[in-house]
């Protein structure tokens, strides 16, 4: 029996916002608050929740600010009013409620709502997904077809392709041209002036396309013609404006969103506060209200700071606290741009001050000297006896580090304390302060504005400025004395955030201003022999094709491989074309040559255009070198990330993406040194599932993928094959990672009968394997998270849901969550061994990147040999597990050659 598709549904809240505020009637809570459209738009959630019990679910805002329409027509929706002030006074509760149901809230800056459903709704449904998207626009009738529905929960419709037929008397793929022809009077889209929508749809019916109908013009009689004749400039503008962006670069992809847990204390909160008292007795009965918010039970009193007097007066409370909260106003987010414009302090609850310093506009007051009050307070930041607090340190450091002054005693971090008490939640101020104290504080766009007219916090008035950073500063001190006794409270938690995140911060800090030197010219080099094979692929593409096209094309590219080569259709795209996917594509090239061409040519251009043109651009002029950032609360397992460059995603599979490698340099006398943990996972789930047959094989440094196909294809260990390897070496990972019989067999090219046969011999023959993950799925099902081997923990809300997907997920989840975790507390650990014992200054030697399970140190050169023991060393006494850790190390004059 076939299984149904997992089920997206895509909630376009914008138009259910101002439907519901124009439906219902103007409701207020006691206060005078409007709730009508909050109420009605949370209604229409949890009917549609209850109704479709969807496996993924995405709630889709459109963002504040200017769109790509708006550049392309200035008119575009120039005449729309403003949002109603009772109806903007409603989008925040809604927000707040939306996350606090677990749902996935999206707004994209620089498009609408309806874009970012596109973008969805197409990769969903090219990767097999069943797509609803509840609607009241009738916009989004162009994304219909079969596999992607239109809802509109608020009448009870349903638009499928012939639900669309019948509505507008037109095909789902014509949607775009009907909305072309007739204009949108509220988007301010021009159409064709007296065309409506039955003449749209009887032109397209008779002609088929605008294309058609344009140059059919001139047979069209009357006045109506003569609008159409003197709009073809128009149209194709009209079009333009009418379609839906269906590429828009995303951070999550459809698999990603996924439901949460309900976070019932902040519904009780928002339930209460907006007075919906039938939802409100819905609520467990353990849903305890979250503390009150602090303004009931504080008295609020932020200093503004202009004069010597006062800064002496703070300094001294600075000086008699335990603990203070600290915080920079700056001029950029960029760290190496960032200039202090400010500081601010706390050292109770309610009670803090800001000292304005570069504050610049018509009628600014005088400000103290920044470097005055810099070098008044250097004693008080570098002094690692005096501990501070702050939210995000790291980016406090480096920013300071630029002023020369170099921060210490850094005690606590509010955004670590909430990444380590629970990874899955969001961990920036804003988020927490909702969350933990029920707190709605100030933004950043309150004080500076959005998009093109947000300015930088030096042009903010200081009494705004005052509140804002007064509040950060404030916030931060009660986010920690919430915080910090839960995270004691668990005894494991606080190990790991004491001895694992806060003192990785300092080391990071210097690795981002350590940098790493990069040859541009090399890169340069690489590029243009990127583009000169490009150029032959391009060439030898036409001659396969048997004639020049587009290689970027993919209506090109469908019409050469499906129409005149006709190669099979693997899948097809929403529209009903043939899909020119890479993941096809890449089927396709097992048998055929020109979608490997084209494959080739793709990763040419991405290679190209990511790292060989970009990463000489993000050269520092003042150090010579690239400092990328690196990011501690973004991973749900614990793993690092970075950005700006993305060090993580550098491909490294091919010869040409090895290449970019060698432009990453070790500077005259010195070589870079890579170090990486050989097989770290494996010898994790060796260590947790104490499996005899791996504990043997790891303890006896036999290769373990051989020593597996030897148990799974019951060969002597010497007769393995390389293919038997490479199988052996596929199911040991897969299996890591949740990998299904039927994965294996896509990846390994064979049946789907002899994948599930490997699956049982590898489990006959590693019993404790088996064992250790059907303790783990049970474990996670009673407690609701997992464990890495140091404590850290990995939440699973969908753990025991009903969805069969969600709960799938949740388990596989829960079997590769502890060893990845593991190995990122492994080498975070390993990085605090080597910072300390690089800090003694023993050696010329510099900790520089780090990416995934490898660390690269620029060292001299005639040390390197000596160096590389000292390292290998630390790394592999970084933890005590039941199999030895290696580490394999190497040096080179470029981060390639150092493999």
């Amino acid at each position: 029996m076939s299984r149904k598709p997992p089920v997206l549904v895509l909630v376009d809240a914008s138009s259910y916002l101002y439907r519901a505020y124009h439906a219902l009637p103007p409701l207020a809570n006691s206060s005078g608050q409007p709730t009508g459209a909050v109420y009605g738009v949370v209604s229409m959630l949890r009917k549609l929740i209850a109704d479709y019990q969807p496996d993924h679910i995405g709630v889709v805002f459109d963002a504040k600010g200017p769109t790509f329409r708006g550049e392309l027509y200035a008119e575009y929706k120039a005449n729309r009013p403003p949002m109603p002030d009772d109806l903007r006074g409603q989008v925040e509760p809604l927000h707040a409620i939306v996350r606090a149901m677990g749902l996935p809230l999206l707004e994209e800056p620089g498009v609408e709502a309806d874009d970012v459903i596109g973008t969805l709704a197409v990769q969903a449904h090219e990767q097999g997904l069943s797509v609803i998207i509840s609607t009241g626009d009738k916009d989004l009738a162009q994304l219909v077809r079969p596999g992607i529905t239109l809802i509109n929960t608020m009448s009870n419709t349903v638009l499928d392709d012939a639900g669309v037929l019948k509505k507008f008397g037109i095909r789902p793929d014509q949607v775009i041209d009907y909305l072309a022809l007739v204009g949108d009077a509220s988007d301010n889209i021009p159409g064709v002036p007296g065309v409506g929508p039955k003449t749209a749809a009887k032109w397209l019916g008779e002609f088929g396309s605008v294309a058609e109908v344009v140059a059919n013009a001139s047979t069209i009689k009357g006045k109506v013609g003569e609008r159409l004749r003197d709009s073809v400039a128009l149209l194709e503008l009209s079009r333009e404006l009418a379609t839906i962006k269906c590429d828009v670069p995303l951070a999550l992809a459809p698999g990603d969103l996924t439901a949460g847990a309900p976070d019932h204390p902040a519904l009780r909160d928002l339930y209460a506060r907006m007075e919906f008292r039938t939802w409100l007795d819905q609520l467990p009965a353990d849903a305890a209200p979250p503390p009150p918010p602090p303004a009931d039970a504080l008295e609020i009193a932020y200093d503004c700071v202009l004069d010597e007097a006062a800064l002496d007066r703070w300094i001294a409370r600075l000086e008699a606290a335990e603990l203070f909260a600290f915080d920079t106003e700056t001029t950029s987010l960029d760290y190496w741009r960032a200039e202090v414009v400010g500081v601010s302090f706390a050292v109770e609850p309610g009670k803090a001050a800001y000292v304005p310093l570069v504050h610049s506009y018509a009628d600014a007051p005088v400000q103290l000297d920044r470097n005055k009050v810099l070098e008044r307070l250097r004693p008080l930041l570098e002094d690692p006896a005096r501990a501070k607090v702050g939210q995000h340190l790291k980016y406090d450091a480096n920013v300071l580090a630029n002023h020369g002054v170099h921060l210490q005693g850094c005690a606590h971090d509010t955004m670590l304390e909430s990444y380590v008490l629970d990874s899955t939640q969001r961990h920036d101020m804003d988020s927490i302060a909702k969350r933990e104290l029920g707190v709605d504080t100030i933004h950043y766009e309150d004080v500076c504005g959005k998009g093109a007219k947000q300015i930088r916090f030096d042009e903010v008035r200081i009494d705004d400025a005052t509140r804002y950073a007064a509040e950060d500063a404030d916030i931060t001190l009660r986010l920690h004395r919430a915080q910090w006794p839960r995270l004691e409270a668990t005894g494991s938690l606080a190990s790991v955030y004491r001895d694992i995140e806060m003192p990785l911060v300092p080391v990071l800090a210097r690795m981002e201003q350590t940098g790493v030197l990069i040859d541009a010219d090399m890169l340069f080099q690489q590029g243009h022999e990127l583009e000169e094979r490009m150029r032959e692929v391009e060439a030898l593409a036409h001659t396969e094709a048997g004639g020049e096209f587009n290689l970027s094309s993919p209506k090109q590219l469908q019409e050469i491989l499906y129409e005149k080569q006709k190669l099979p259709v693997k899948r097809k795209t929403p529209k009903g074309q043939p899909s020119t996917a890479e993941d096809v594509l890449a089927e396709l090239a097992d048998e055929y040559p020109l979608p490997r061409l084209i494959l080739e040519y793709r990763g040419l251009s991405k290679l190209k255009s990511t790292y060989t043109d970009k990463l000489p651009t993000m050269i520092n002029a003042r150090t010579g070198r690239v400092h990328t950032s690196y990011h501690q609360a973004v991973a749900a397992t614990g793993r690092l990330s970075s950005s700006d460059p993305n060090l993580q995603n550098i491909p490294i599979r091919k010869a040409e993406g090895r290449r970019i490698r060698q432009a990453f340099i070790a500077p005259p006398g010195k070589v870079l040194l890579a170090a990486d943990y050989s097989q770290i996972e494996l010898r994790i789930m060796a260590h947790l599932s104490a499996d005899a047959g791996l504990l043997a094989a790891f303890g006896a440094g036999e290769d373990i993928h051989r020593a597996t196909a030897a148990e799974v294809f019951d060969t002597p260990l010497a007769d393995v094959t390389g293919d038997q390897r490479r199988s052996a070496k596929a199911i040991n990972f897969g299996l890591i990672y949740g990998m299904s019989a039927f994965g294996l067999a896509k990846q390994l090219g064979i049946g789907r009968g002899a994948a599930a046969e490997y699956v049982e011999r590898y489990f006959q023959r590693y019993p404790g394997v088996h064992e250790f993950m059907e303790r783990t799925r049970a474990q996670a099902r009673k407690h609701g998270f997992v464990e890495t081997v140091y404590g850290r923990r990995l939440y699973l809300p969908e753990i025991n849901a009903r969805n069969p997907n969600l709960r799938g997920y949740a388990e596989r989840t829960a079997i590769n969550a502890p060893m990845q975790g593991t190995a990122a507390d492994i080498i975070k650990r390993a990085m605090i061994v080597l910072a300390r014992w690089l800090a003694e200054g023993h050696v010329d030697c510099r900790m520089i990147m780090q990416v995934h399970d490898e660390l690269v140190f620029e060292v001299a050169a005639d040390e390197a040999d000596g160096l590389k023991r000292d390292i290998c060393t630390r790394m592999s006494a970084a933890a005590s597990l039941a199999v030895p850790l290696i580490v394999d190390a190497g040096t080179g004059k470029n981060w390639d050659e150092a493999h």
